[in-house]
């Protein structure tokens, strides 16, 4: 997988999550996953088509996901992650995902994003078919936010 398609989405990421949360996010070292794999509680999961196709994963554990939604609210305590809470993760995936695609586009590569789908659950376990899986951790004082990226070139 190269290089030119996973720095975009890392860059916004970090980006993204920097200017909804405030919140200091440090980039780990990517790793290659074999698929399936198991994903934390919630995971927001957005189609990719166009001059590459696949997925990106972004996945929390509860406490991360709560306080990622409450800095989006201004700093309201958010204790149960309610319909708004989880719109709010799904818009986080989507202004992430578009801003990848405006990354990719100044770079030739041209992209489309399908609308974000939610879930959460115990024990979530995520497959791409035939894809490569490329998984970055995305630190905040301890806690991380896994960015999963599925190619298939």
């Amino acid at each position: 997988m190269k290089a030119e398609y996973i720095n975009p989405f890392i860059k916004a990421s970090k980006e993204i999550l920097t200017q909804m949360t405030q919140l200091n996010f440090q980039v780990g070292k990517p790793t290659l996953k074999t698929s399936p794999y198991s994903a934390n509680n919630i995971v927001i999961l957005i189609g990719i088509t166009g001059d590459i196709k696949g997925q990106a994963m972004l996945s929390f554990d509860e406490s991360m996901a709560l306080k990622v939604v409450s800095k989006m609210m201004g700093g309201m305590e958010i204790k149960d992650l309610d319909d708004i809470g989880k719109s709010a993760l799904s818009e986080l995936g989507n202004m992430i995902l578009g801003n990848s695609a405006t990354l990719l586009f100044n770079i030739g590569v041209e992209i489309d994003i399908t609308p974000p789908t939610l879930m959460t659950g115990e024990n979530l376990s995520v497959s791409g078919n035939q894809m490569q899986v490329i998984s970055v951790p995305l630190d905040s004082d301890g806690e991380k936010i896994d960015l999963s990226i599925f190619i298939k070139e």
